[in-house]
């Protein structure tokens, strides 16, 4: 990125804008003046890669409301002000609510020169941090999914990437809101097949009188309404992958076609004899026990057999409690971004709190408390799970917890963790080895 140089004076004093603008630009800074502070105002954009120079009381809008509404705009604007010698209080008091700094008239060029510089270099950094941030965003969407540093998140990555690699059928299992969905996702897109299509199939949303032709595929006349051949979701996916979500929906006499496509790689579209090769990856996702659907005749265990070649078992938030602060407070992240609103500040005792409950709707459920969060919306009802563990593995798990909560909170600095939960530094250095948690997994990637 350029280094900024850009600055916008504003002041409705001609001879004050003339000798801000030439005193700026002998010292090779880029300067735009404006007499009124909300022409500016419209030509600032939250990407804006300079600071603002304003005269704290003008006719209209003044310094003060400027301020307000560029820091609506984005917080880290530089604003400088400037101000005469009865207005340094008022200064002083904006500059607790945001302002980079003040200069007093009438200022030597040197004060103005050396101010600006200043706010342009943190600008600067400011910019590039944000890109950074944009980067290691984008790379862990695309290569580290699943958020968290507990040995569950752990195991589950390392076997999601040595599957990948395979064109083995797989099988998720989990409860409500673990990621299945984002699992096979995953496989696919760090898989050979990633250039290629990835169909997900609801199984339990299929039509019940249409559902052979949807997956399989009709050719014209095969059946009343069949006016003409239609492609079935099975061949969209050849070359690709096909997710079959909540498989233990399908019924029987479709569990048989579905594995004559999975054992033989062909499929018939209804009113056809004529196979079509199927080069596709399955990837079935279930939060029921299939081998109990087995049992209870409900699911076929020739299918079954066909599918779990591999088998991906979902923790829930239960086992992975540690990692619940930073998933937290990456779904604040990612519905800020959504509704294009800056990212509230999550307190620590928020985080602490969070990590404490129970979440039955597992990441789902926690994702929907951080949209609220953002909105301002009032928590939900908070539904306990009866624990089943001993107390004091629920005292561990809990202390845990809050340890993680308050590293991430502080981004893995030690010194205002500890201080944070009132503990000495050895205590925390032991808890932390007790529970295996490293400083370096809660530090902020774009630092």
């Amino acid at each position: 990125m350029t280094e900024a140089k850009t600055v916008y004076f504003i002041d409705d004093e001609e001879l004050l804008r003339i000798a801000g603008q030439q005193t700026l630009e002998l010292a090779g800074i880029d300067c735009v003046c404006f007499d009124r502070a909300e022409a500016a105002l419209e030509q600032i954009a939250p990407d804006f890669e300079g600071v603002i120079v304003t005269d704290l009381r003008m006719p209209g809008m003044g310094g003060v409301a400027l301020l307000h509404a560029v820091l609506q705009k984005d917080p880290q604007i530089p604003v400088i002000l400037v101000t005469g010698h009865g207005d340094i209080e008022l200064a002083v008091a904006m500059m607790r609510d945001g302002a980079y700094d003040f200069i007093e008239k009438p200022y030597e060029p040197e004060r103005l020169i050396d101010t600006v510089r200043r706010a342009l270099a943190m600008r600067r950094l400011t910019l590039e941090n944000r890109q950074l941030r944009s980067q290691v965003k984008s790379a862990l969407r695309a290569h580290d999914r699943f958020r968290g540093f507990s040995g569950a998140m752990d195991r589950m990555r390392k076997q999601i990437s040595e599957t990948a690699a395979t064109d083995a059928n797989v099988l998720i299992v989990g409860e409500t809101g673990t990621g299945k969905g984002l699992a096979a996702q995953a496989l696919h897109g760090d898989s050979p097949r990633a250039g290629n299509p990835f169909i997900a199939i609801n199984c339990a949303a299929l039509p019940a009188d249409g559902i052979e032709s949807e997956l399989f595929g009709h050719e014209a006349g095969a059946h009343a309404g069949a006016l003409r051949t239609r492609i079935g979701r099975f061949e969209h996916a050849r070359r690709g992958t096909l997710f079959l979500d909540e498989i233990d929906s399908l019924p029987m006499a479709t569990q048989g076609k579905l594995l004559s496509a999975v054992e033989n790689k062909t499929i018939q579209r209804l009113g056809s004899h004529d196979p079509i090769d199927l080069d596709v990856r399955f990837v079935a996702a279930s939060k029921t026990n299939l081998e109990e659907a087995v049992a209870n005749g409900t699911f076929r265990g020739d299918l079954l057999y066909r599918l779990n070649v591999v088998t991906l078992q979902m923790p829930t938030l239960a086992a992975r409690r540690e990692d619940i602060p930073i998933l937290f407070l990456t779904f604040v992240g990612q519905v800020a971004d959504r509704y294009d609103l800056p990212a509230p500040h999550v307190p620590g005792a928020t985080l602490d709190a969070i990590a404490a409950r129970e979440w039955p709707g597992n990441a789902r459920e926690l994702r929907n408390a951080a949209e609220r969060f953002v909105l301002g919306l009032p928590e939900g009802s908070d539904t306990q799970n009866a624990p089943s563990a001993s107390l004091s593995d629920r005292m561990s798990d809990h202390e845990r917890a809050l340890i993680a909560a308050s590293l991430t909170a502080h981004e893995g600095r030690l010194k205002d963790t500890y201080e944070a939960l009132g503990i000495s530094r050895k205590a925390l250095y032991e808890k932390m080895t007790r529970y295996g948690l490293d400083k370096s997994s809660f530090a902020d990637p774009a630092s």
